[in-house]
């Protein structure tokens, strides 16, 4: 084999390496999102949330049939792939989606999300970086081609955007993922200050962090503005009572889910958004790597696994 036939494929082979890893911390985020409780009106191993169509059996069917397609983003970033083409990824894992759940769309949301997340770990390839550079990566280099397709008139979230006025998951991927650099990162580094012996806790801390603050359309959608602000007070006064710093945190959170329950709300944006704070964090440089987080993705490498609470 000629010197230059072996450095490509050396470099073929460290990219499906990475591509591997990436795609088992994808894998590893979502499952650690679902395993989250109390998190209001979503599904848990506890209860389904305000969900009739699905439990966590069905996302865990979803995280799984998703996997590969996160490995095959992270493979287009590295080539430096166009937008339409991870679009177009990103569609077939959709209907990998739908197939596994039987037609249910359990995670549009984070195909989105975590999908560019990937594509920019491809893209960055493996030296160490920040977490947050992962998210600017995405608006530096396909925000402008995400900016350019209008929301969809037919999904909920689209129709939320439009008649609410909100930007939604498409304007907060095409400037980079800035709630999560300034809001989702930072609240679940504080979380984990909080509670250094339970992941969980610090999982709940950031999701609540998140749900105080973003324009969620899935809520809008469900509950209107109305439910919208309802939501976002719930988790600010969480917040302002110490979050899990404070003593009986874990029933307080219970308390909101129940609400939500009974409201029908579900901040489905939010999951999307945790899920994805998860990844980068596990992506990041080593003063900010989840340990709980990567450990669980080097066994879901090998088989799959959850993250235990």
């Amino acid at each position: 084999m000629r010197q230059s036939d072996h450095l490509v494929t050396s470099h073929a082979d460290a990219v499906a390496r990475r591509a591997g890893h990436v795609a088992a911390l994808a894998h590893a985020a979502l499952i650690a999102e679902l395993e989250t409780f109390p998190k209001p009106g979503l599904v848990s191993p506890v209860d389904s949330g305000s969900h009739d169509d699905m439990d966590a059996d069905t996302l865990r069917r979803s995280a799984a049939a998703l996997r590969p397609f996160f490995a095959e983003l992270v493979v287009a970033g590295a080539r430096s792939a166009a937008m339409a083409d991870l679009r177009a990824i990103g569609i077939r894992a959709e209907a990998a989606m739908m197939r596994a759940t039987g037609g249910i769309n359990a995670h549009r949301g984070a195909i989105f999300s975590l999908g560019l997340i990937c594509a920019a770990a491809g893209a960055i390839g493996g030296s160490p970086a920040a977490a947050e550079a992962y998210a600017e990566a995405v608006g530096t280099r396909w925000g402008a081609e995400i900016a350019r397709v209008p929301a969809s008139p037919v999904s909920h979230g689209g129709r939320a955007v439009r008649r609410y006025g909100v930007g939604g998951a498409s304007a907060q991927a095409a400037a980079g993922f800035p709630t999560l650099c300034s809001v989702g990162l930072p609240a679940l580094r504080l979380g984990r200050a909080r509670a250094p012996d339970d992941p969980e806790a610090a999982r709940v801390d950031c999701f609540f962090a998140l749900l105080a603050v973003v324009d969620d359309t899935n809520l809008l959608h469900r509950g209107g503005a109305e439910g919208l602000a309802t939501a976002r007070a719930r988790a600010e006064a969480f917040r302002e009572a110490g979050g899990v710093a404070a003593p009986g945190w874990r029933d307080r959170a219970a308390a909101v889910h129940h609400a939500f329950v009974a409201a029908r709300l579900s901040p489905g944006g939010c999951a999307d958004l945790l899920a994805a704070t998860l990844l980068l964090d596990s992506l990041g440089a080593t003063q900010h790597r989840s340990l709980d987080l990567r450990r669980a993705a080097s066994v879901a490498f090998s088989r799959g696994s959850a993250i235990p609470r």
